[in-house]
């Protein structure tokens, strides 16, 4: 017995399959997560280092190499990137794909903890990359008090208030200075008391210490101890004595740290400035926790803000708004893509309902879509993932595949039911005849997405959510087809005994081009030959102008924001870079399409010379311009300024690489850094005159001036002043020193002392330094050194332990990614010398990655599809008339896509790989029914195929035009995201239309000529069962 036949005899338990799919699958809904992208973990781990003053060179060879020499022993480790910079730096380690992240961050922390570092080197910090480590909201907190204030209540107060909410997983200041308490001591008082700045430390090493003291107890009770040995107030900080003078005593001493310097509850040096709309600020970004509903987050965080200034819980004064919020973006695309997912059920109801021409037969079908999609949710609740990009293209698609298998099914019933057959036993005759070919179809939708598991790349894991999301959907709809599809005609399944004017102009239309069809179809295959020539021929052609298709990562998409970078001289101090930020802001401020903006002096890193600026745009209906066209001007206006470089940031990208990128993206190796940057900036020069690439930029910053103090070794030792005591000294008073902690509003801040600011404006400020020698004796700096400014590196980028050179760009509008890369490559062959080598990095090798990997998949599918096409006929020879569907489903992607102006990209791609699966139901449906015929009633090859094609000329039509009406919604490019969708549904769009055009004349004509290489008669796909009911059809 079939499941058709159980659940014809036993229909509740049919309509419970239904029902429990539905209501599970709703249930899951509610509790599925929502993302921009899937959740994902990079095989990437970042450490970060910090060695406060330590210069670019320092850092690498005393702490970098050190590390990289040590960690890249561990197990899976492909390649190992670090950036050196002023005071820290970065490791990236990249593993190997199938490396368990988790245990690599085991084993990377054990080698990080048998490291000896140099002192005043903070611990080094691990953090695992995923795509949950973007920030998701940007709230910015500006008001008319001093930055002290608002950092401490931002710290003290605000942070604790998001981090709270269900799903955030972390809150961090973006933009502004760390709390410190500050000690800024006078050089000139410390001549006049003859102390050095190294007294002051010492006061406050000893002097400033709080150590744990145990507790007393009696027979009675317990008594803890503490020893309140730590200032609590900077007053109290100011009273701490000065005891000692080069390390001897000062008796009686009555001099306080106050005398020579003044204390204050300040924040630390000024590395980073942020403002929102001009005024200053402190930014803080949101990330979530993985798996958590980005859009609930956003909505959380929306209200607490809304909450906090309604309850009169911020100061006077001050303002808190969100400044960038994607979760807006996520909410609307995702909201978009459920309203086309509606629109696509409906119009393929209504395209049922045309060509069945009553309702019950409709609602029959339409039942389908519903029990498949609602039920996919259960699996993806339990799979662990999230609504988001991929598992929505695949649900929206689905739409129009899931209703084929039932199409198929109905069809067939409807065909015996017209036969005068009673609706039970044309239930159970035509699932039992169409069973094989609903299997056949549907198990050649899902082979093609098998070899998605052995993709390779990161985006082989968001293939895989895509896959699976389809294939749920697919199998859960063979499942309805067999089971509740039957059941449900066994049931209702009538007919009018004056049907509707839809129904006859629908039977006598497709009744007149069935025959007419046929009579095409018998002209075909008198010139089959000719047919297949003149089809391979266009195939042929199709494939030249695909050549010329725009082919890129993903394509741009218009989310209402722009992220600006802006890098100026290298020497540039942080306020000339804030006067530069400010004209920035000015011109920006009275462009009508911008509606907020977020500026932040020194970058993330605290880089004085650059700066970035994040703008909210207003939404895209209100604007004249597109984003990109926006990009445009705004480079246009802001561009030209001498030795001042823009660049701008395409943020489609976001999440499915592990750190921002742009398109294009590559390093230079070689064993001489002056030969890689005098290479360097000619492969820039060539790259800004092809024309193909703007924003042409690099990551070496050459011409930092260096102050150097040399000493003289023969007049300090003759003066008895140590080495260690010299830098000791010129590290405290010029670059400061941190020293202890500071408790206050229950947290704990660091201690810093350092000269004041107007005393360290210039190389005359070293000079005036004094340094105590073994004797105590005061011994002025400019006696023991020689002081020389000299040109060096701001920072300093590594790969795999060798020195390397960054080279980024972005696309001119209208060029193709892979023409871009492809010019860097012929450029960097001509221009490197023997020994150096470009490599592609970032977004250009993601883009490289994903299509090698969508070409394995793309073959590994044919292979597989053959194999279950083989296995399923029974044949060798019938899969490869069934796959003469796929070329021409190529060449309609292709001209589609090139009719649109659409590039090839990761969206189109799926569109094209989606094809592989769905444009061979047709031919598994004409080949399935020609088999009968032959196999069943004797009839040659020919004469079988040319009975057969028009009997399944409905049901192809059907579930083709049912499939182009669920893709119709995403190809009109509605709403945000639309950038994504439409790639994919026109592509699908185009492969259905030309695909079938060529599915009933190619693949009778090759089935013909085939069928001459078949050496045994297969086995017939069944035999029908006598009529468990006779008599006459009834309504």
């Amino acid at each position: 017995m079939t499941l058709s036949d159980l659940s014809i005899r036993r229909p509740v338990f049919a309509w419970m399959i239904m029902f429990g799919l539905i209501v599970f699958g709703a249930i899951s809904f509610g509790r599925l997560g929502v993302s921009l992208m899937p959740s994902v973990d990079f095989p990437i781990l970042e450490i970060n280092v910090r060695w406060e003053g330590a210069a670019p060179e320092l850092l690498e060879a005393e702490l970098i190499d050190p590390i990289e020499q040590k960690v890249i022993a561990v197990e899976g480790l492909k390649e190992v990137r670090s950036t050196v910079r002023q005071g820290g730096g970065s490791i990236e380690l990249e593993f190997e794909l199938n490396r368990d992240v988790d245990a690599a961050v085991q084993e990377v922390q054990a080698v990080l903890s048998q490291i000896r570092y140099p002192l005043g080197v903070d611990t080094p910090t691990l953090r695992k990359s995923s795509t949950d480590s973007d920030p998701i909201v940007w709230i910015g907190v500006a008001g008319d008090m001093p930055l002290r204030e608002m950092v401490a209540f931002v710290d003290g107060f605000l942070i604790d208030q998001f981090q709270i909410l269900p799903g955030v997983g972390e809150v961090s200041i973006q933009g502004s200075s760390e709390r410190n308490l500050r000690i800024w001591v006078d050089n000139e008082k410390l001549r006049q008391y003859e102390l050095t700045v190294l007294d002051v430390q010492e006061a406050v090493a000893r002097e400033h210490a709080e150590v744990a003291a145990g507790y007393i107890e009696n027979q009675s009770q317990e008594i803890n101890v503490r020893t309140m040995g730590e200032g609590i107030t900077p007053e109290q900080v100011a009273n701490i004595l000065i005891t000692r003078r080069g390390g001897q005593t000062i008796y009686d001493s009555t001099l306080r740290i106050g005398d020579v310097a003044r204390v204050e509850d300040g924040l630390n040096d000024v590395r980073r400035i942020a403002r929102i709309n001009g005024r200053e600020a402190v930014g803080m970004a949101i990330r979530k926790q993985r798996g958590a509903n980005e859009v609930e987050i956003g909505r959380a965080v929306r209200a607490k803000i809304e909450e906090l200034n309604r309850s009169g819980a911020l100061p006077k004064g001050m303002e808190l708004s969100i400044n960038v919020d994607f979760t807006t973006f996520v909410e609307r695309s995702v909201k978009q893509t459920e309203e086309e997912l509606l629109f696509a059920g409906l119009l393929t109801a209504l395209i049922v309902y045309l060509f069945l021409g009553n309702w019950s037969s409709a609602i029959n079908i339409i039942l389908a879509i519903p029990t498949s999609v609602v039920g996919t949710f259960t699996i993806l609740y339990f799979m662990g993932f999230t609504l988001n990009t991929f598992t929505l293209l695949a649900l929206a698609l689905a739409i129009g595949i899931v209703v084929d298998d039932a199409i198929m099914v109905l069809e067939n019933i409807v065909r015996h039911f017209h036969m005068g057959k009673h609706r039970a036993n044309a239930a159970r005759d035509g699932a039992r005849e169409i069973t094989f070919a609903a299997v056949a179809a549907t198990l050649a939708v899902i082979a093609i997405f098998l070899p998605v598991a052995f993709m390779s790349g990161i985006i082989g894991r968001f293939f895989f959510q895509f896959g699976v999301t389809i294939t749920a959907a697919v199998a859960l709809s063979l499942l309805e087809a067999i089971t509740l599809t039957p059941m449900r005609c066994s049931q209702f399944l009538q007919s009018s005994e004056r049907p509707g004017w839809i129904e006859r102009t629908m039977r006598r239309g497709m009744g007149s081009l069935a025959e007419r069809y046929r009579a095409v179809l018998g002209v075909a295959l008198r010139w089959r030959w000719a047919v297949l020539i003149v089809s391979a021929a266009l195939f042929g052609w199709s494939l030249t102008l695909g050549a010329g298709l725009r082919r890129e990562f993903v394509p741009p998409q218009d989310q209402n924001f722009i992220r600006m970078s802006v890098q100026m001289p290298v020497d540039s101090s942080i306020t000339r870079t804030d006067a530069e930020a400010r004209r920035v802001e000015e011109y920006l401020r009275t462009r009508p399409e911008v509606a907020r903006i977020f500026t932040g002096v020194g970058g993330f890193s605290g880089t004085p010379n650059q700066f970035n600026v994040m703008i909210t745009l207003v939404d895209k209906k209100d604007r004249k311009l597109s984003q990109r066209q926006l990009v445009e001007q705004f480079r246009k206006d802001l561009g030209g300024s001498p030795g001042i470089r823009l660049s701008f940031q395409d943020i489609s990208t976001r999440g499915l690489t592990p750190r921002r990128s742009q398109p294009v993206e590559f390093n230079l190796r070689g064993p001489d850094y002056a030969v890689l940057d005098a290479k360097s900036r000619e492969i820039m020069a060539k790259m800004e005159a092809g024309g193909l690439m703007v924003d042409v930029n690099n990551n070496y910053r050459a011409g930092m001036p260096e102050l150097r103090i040399q000493p003289d070794r023969e007049a300090a030792s003759a003066r008895g002043v140590s080495m260690l005591d010299l830098a000791r000294t010129v590290n405290a008073a010029i670059g400061g020193v941190r020293e202890g902690k500071f408790t206050k509003d229950g947290r704990r801040y660091d201690v810093r002392i350092r000269l004041n600011p107007d005393q360290r404006v210039n190389a005359d400020d070293v000079d005036r330094l004094q340094v105590r020698n073994q004797y105590g004796e005061l011994v002025p700096v400019r006696d023991l050194v020689k002081l020389e400014t000299v040109p060096t590196v701001q920072s300093i980028s590594r790969v795999n332990r060798q020195r390397a050179i960054s080279i980024t760009a972005n696309l001119s509008t209208g060029a193709s990614q892979a023409d871009a890369l492809a010019a860097v490559q012929r450029i960097c062959r001509d221009v490197l010398p023997a020994g150096y080598a470009a490599f592609l990095e970032g977004g250009a090798k993601t883009f490289e990655e994903s299509f090698r990997g969508l070409n394995f998949v793309f073959l590994l599918g044919l292979i597989v599809a053959y194999m279950v096409l083989a296995s399923q006929f029974n044949s060798f020879v019938h899969p490869f008339t069934i796959l003469l569907a796929l070329p021409f489903s190529i060449s309609g992607a292709v001209f589609a896509l090139l009719a649109s102006d659409q590039s090839l990209n990761l969206y189109s791609a799926i569109g094209v790989i989606l094809l592989m699966g769905i444009a061979k139901k047709n031919s598994i449906l004409l080949v399935e029914f020609a088999n009968k015929f032959r196999y069943e009633d004797g009839l040659p090859a020919v004469e079988a195929v040319h009975r057969a094609a028009p009997i399944r000329l409905r049901p192809i039509l059907m579930t083709s035009v049912a499939t182009v009406g669920a893709a119709l919604p995403l190809a009109l490019g509605l709403g945000p995201g639309a950038e994504t969708r439409m790639p994919m549904a026109i592509a699908v769009i185009g492969g259905i239309v030309v695909s079938t055009l060529f599915t009933l004349f190619v693949v009778p004509c090759a089935y013909t000529l085939m069928a001459r290489l078949e050496h045994h008669t297969p086995t017939p796909t069944g035999e029908l069962e006598p009529e468990v009911e006779t008599g006459s059809r009834r309504g």
